[in-house]
């Protein structure tokens, strides 16, 4: 792994809200919302919200809209529905909210998953951008997917991020 070029300050604090995306999973099942929620809390982070929501597209935004109102969070974290089935509709529902996209996040999220799955990774709608001075990233449902953009993207970048957000 490369140095950072901006290293962060020890004690970043970040709070985040887990969103897991979902018609089947509750939260005794949801692997990938935990792994997230113990990733973030193992690294010092705060999760002040925690929720699962149907994979409708009014439901995803009402959320994301909801969560973007509230001053105490720095970012969004769902996961799920980010494929390209006709039930999966996180990305979609959004990619219309951002008011600024990562591209990058995107294309590295499926470049790592690449090497991990190889060709499989092109149908990953994987997102991030800026939405009400909230960071949000969507990352697919599986547990692998999630501790990946977690452990190599997410984590690694946040409270950067979240800082130069708020210069």
């Amino acid at each position: 792994m490369s140095p950072q070029p901006h290293p962060d300050s020890p004690g970043n604090t970040v709070t985040c809200a887990v969103i897991t995306v979902s018609d089947t999973r509750n939260p005794e099942t949801d692997k990938s919302g935990q792994i997230i929620q113990q990733l973030l809390m193992a690294a010092d982070h705060v999760v002040g919200v925690y929720k699962i929501i149907k994979d409708e597209p009014t439901q995803i935004q009402a959320q994301i809209e909801l969560l973007g109102n509230n001053t105490n969070l720095d970012v969004i974290i769902c996961n799920g529905g980010t494929g390209i089935a006709p039930r999966d509709t996180t990305y979609d529902a959004i990619e219309k909210l951002l008011e600024k996209t990562l591209p990058g996040f995107g294309e590295l999220f499926r470049f790592l998953s690449y090497q991990e799955i190889g060709s499989r990774a092109i149908a990953s709608r994987a997102v991030a951008g800026v939405y009400h001075n909230k960071l949000i990233f969507s990352l697919p449902g599986s547990s692998n997917a999630v501790r990946l953009g977690m452990e190599k993207l997410i984590l690694p970048e946040m409270a950067h991020l979240v800082s130069q957000m708020r210069m």
